[in-house]
């Protein structure tokens, strides 16, 4: 089991660890629903050195970065970002990721940079992925996850207590762009605002080496805001209040983005990319199913592979996340239904143990 460069820190802090793709990871540790409701309100760090970061360069890395992803990487300027996903030859979906636009001051004349953010569990498979045969030669790509820590501060005071650690003016910083430069005394650190939280924030992508001395630093700026170390369980239960798609249960190598409702990442029009035959067939004909929001009506907590019913009992689909939601006080999860079950206000149910609960379809965030 793999380390990040926090894991001490997170056992000395008294966090309760567990493996999560291959790391031992703080998964909560003054509870899921004190650490949710600190970020809603307040200020939390997230450790999530576990990511993977891949760096493509050279003259045809817009053109490679578009083979291989269904978002756009041609309409990203530098210092801007982008959610894509990696579709596989079937449509599928390898992985979800986001793309950042770097500056070219370590490319040659006619190169361009971009970052590529995969998730943990993906790393391996993601770098395999990009190595197969495609059209695009003038491209270099770098595995830096190793040597790379990355720290999410999300919440409404996250910019009061990092603006402390910067002369970065971390207000003009956008909502899917990022700059570059010190932070904590470290340079060339990457404060981003791509947060998967729903409650504002910013990522640092820097030295793994000097994780420690920042995490402290952030900690010691942020005491005054009551900030607080925050695990991965309220991790899972604030992007599910904002119906984000978790790798592994919301999507997967067998579903379409299509049918995950992230049709809005997939540029068709850009020209042909991996899978995009396969997708375009998805939208025009359908895909017979569809990813759906839902709030219990009955009283019952939904979770991961529960099975959905239609009121006969017959089995439709299946939940892919469920919780009690902290912020709502009420129970909510996503999953896949047939077509027609999936507009909004359409009645399911939830088999919980043997019995059917009912529940209603709900557009999104919740």
């Amino acid at each position: 089991m793999k380390s990040t460069p926090l894991t001490a820190v997170h056992t000395a802090l008294g966090a309760k660890m567990a493996e999560f793709a291959g790391y031992n990871m703080p998964i909560q540790y003054k509870g899921i629903r004190d650490e949710h409701l600190c970020v809603r309100a307040g200020v939390g760090m997230f450790d999530v050195s576990h990511m993977g970061e891949f760096i493509v360069r050279g003259s045809e890395a817009t053109a490679f970065v578009n083979y291989f992803t269904s978002n756009d990487a041609a309409k990203l300027k530098i210092n801007e970002a982008q959610y894509s996903c990696m579709p596989n030859e079937k449509g599928g979906i390898v992985d979800d990721l986001l793309v950042y636009r770097l500056p070219e001051d370590r490319c040659a004349e006619g190169e361009q940079a971009y970052m590529l953010v995969v998730n943990a569990s993906n790393i391996a498979k993601d770098w395999a992925n990009l190595h197969q045969e495609n059209p695009f030669k003038q491209v270099t790509l770098t595995d830096i996850s190793d040597k790379t820590a990355l720290l999410a501060i999300q919440g409404p005071k996250a910019t009061a207590v990092l603006q402390q650690l910067t002369d970065i003016s971390l207000s003009e910083i956008k909502y899917y762009t990022f700059r570059k430069g010190n932070f904590a005394g470290v340079e060339n650190v990457i404060i981003s605002a791509t947060g998967y939280t729903g409650a504002g924030g910013f990522e640092l992508y820097f030295d793994a080496e000097k994780a420690p001395m920042v995490w402290q630093k952030i900690m010691e700026a942020g005491e005054i805001h009551h900030i607080q170390p925050i695990g991965l369980g309220a991790r899972d239960t604030l992007r599910l209040e904002m119906g984000f798609c978790l790798y592994g249960n919301d999507i997967d190598d067998t579903t379409s983005p299509i049918e995950a409702g992230l049709g809005w990442i997939t540029k068709l029009a850009k020209g042909s990319f991996i899978g995009s035959d396969r997708i375009k067939e998805h939208k025009t004909a359908g895909t017979g199913r569809k990813l759906v929001a839902f709030k219990m009506i009955d009283r019952g907590i939904p979770r991961h592979e529960h099975e959905i019913t239609d009121a006969e009992g017959n089995p439709i689909g299946i939940v892919t996340s469920g919780t009690q939601a902290p912020s709502l006080n009420e129970p909510i999860g996503l999953g896949y239904v047939p077509t027609v079950y999936s507009p909004t206000g359409s009645s399911i149910y939830i088999n919980i143990r043997g019995k059917l609960l009912a529940a209603q379809v709900v557009s999104l965030p919740f």
